[in-house]
């Protein structure tokens, strides 16, 4: 029997589910990614039913949902498996940060808070806007944002954007419009060729090695290494297109670019 606002709800990614956290609407959730850790109790709380790329189906259907959130073509497969059983499922696409408001607002519409969605988002755009209007003293530092080290893999929408909106110029702009990673592989002589001064980096899940970034071949010579300002991010805050790009995401980006000691 389907329920609405639906009353049991399984998240394949992490975005949605501290969206729903935000606005208080986390009793819905029955089943989360594994990648979920935002807020920290999700981990204690919800029963983890999917990676990434793959999920557990039976364990899926077993909690019985009224819907499953999902994101982008490469659920696909999840998704099909789902809809094929009979599950109502949602597909977010979001990719740029217009993307990620409309998420909000549309996920709030979905489990009947509106209203608290809309506000959310609001004070989202109110913090971007603030951040984006801060007086910098310096010229506009060049930025390369590195999602993969091998191959190289650059310019995700939201990050670029977000890059932007802390007082930095992205290296490699053109990149922002591909939304799928294999059109966003470049070669290491583009990146030494753009010269960026500050590198920023998250290696989807592992631990990023800068020593392995400066020792590149023709490396040496680009700004950010030679004045040592290569800065992993962590993927959990600026990987995940919601409320933590938003945030601590964007934060981080600040602290590289402007904090004292860069």
């Amino acid at each position: 029997m389907r329920h609405f606002p639906p009353r049991r709800i399984v998240c394949l990614t992490e975005e949605t589910v501290e969206t729903l956290y935000l606005l208080g609407e986390q009793d819905r959730i029955v089943g989360v990614s594994g990648y979920a850790v935002r807020p920290p109790q999700v981990r204690r709380e919800k029963p983890r039913v999917a990676a990434f790329i793959s999920a557990d189906i039976p364990k899926i259907l077993a909690l019985e949902p009224d819907l499953v959130l999902a994101f982008s073509d490469i659920q696909a497969d999840i998704v099909a498996d789902l809809v094929r059983a009979g599950v109502d499922v949602h597909v977010f696409n979001q990719r740029d940060i217009a993307g990620i408001m409309a998420m909000i607002r549309t996920l709030g519409a979905i489990v009947g808070a509106a209203e608290r969605a809309d506000r959310l988002a609001a004070d989202f755009e109110q913090r971007l806007a603030a951040i984006a209007a801060t007086p910098r003293s310096q010229p506009k530092p060049k930025v390369y944002f590195e999602e993969w080290d091998d191959p190289l893999i650059s310019g995700i929408g939201w990050v670029s954007e977000l890059i932007e909106i802390a007082g930095g110029e992205d290296a490699l702009p053109g990149l922002r419009l591909h939304k799928s990673a294999k059109d966003r592989i470049i070669a290491p002589e583009i990146v030494r060729d753009a010269a960026p001064d500050v590198i920023l980096a998250s290696w989807c899940g592992k631990k990023v090695v800068p020593n392995r970034i400066r020792n590149r071949p023709g490396w040496s010579d680009i700004p950010a290494v030679r004045n040592d300002r290569i800065v992993e991010i962590k993927s959990t805050i600026i990987l995940q297109p919601g409320p933590a790009a938003l945030t601590d995401g964007l934060d981080a980006i600040v602290a590289a670019l402007w904090s004292s000691n860069s």
